[in-house]
């Protein structure tokens, strides 16, 4: 009965992990092209962009030490585009504007709704932060 119970409470649940290897695999297949193999901006295809890709190691850097995780979330989602390349950023918009059904919570307390792709590129792109040295 107890099993049941964890079990139900487990599906009611919002799917609130993020999977950085898969946010990886996301990664590799949707951005690298024009951010680069290690996100420093330098792809294959920055060099015809309008507006040169971000370094997304630097994100938390540029941002006062804190991950922007509001602006990364609507920027990859669609509701924040760039035009980067003469349509919206991401070219590979269908597959991140998924239903916004999963639930992710910025620094400020702040919840925001995005697809379950998003939450984990977005874990990996934490991962990928370059931390300031003295």
């Amino acid at each position: 009965m107890i099993a049941r119970i964890a079990l139900l409470c487990l599906l009611a649940a919002p799917a609130l992990a993020q999977d950085a290897d898969i946010g990886r695999a996301h990664y590799y297949s949707h951005c690298a092209t024009c951010h680069g193999l290690e996100g420093r901006g330098d792809g294959p295809m920055a060099g015809v962009l309008t507006i040169p890709p971000s370094n997304l190691t630097e994100l938390t850097i540029r941002n006062g030490g804190v991950f922007p995780l509001f602006r990364v979330v609507q920027r990859i989602d669609g509701r924040d585009p760039l035009v980067a390349h003469g349509s919206p950023m991401p070219v590979f918009g269908d597959f991140f504007e998924q239903s916004f059904d999963v639930p992710m919570k910025t620094d400020a307390g702040q919840p925001i709704l995005t697809s379950q792709p998003v939450v984990d590129l977005v874990a990996y792109l934490m991962e990928l932060q370059r931390v300031e040295t003295d």
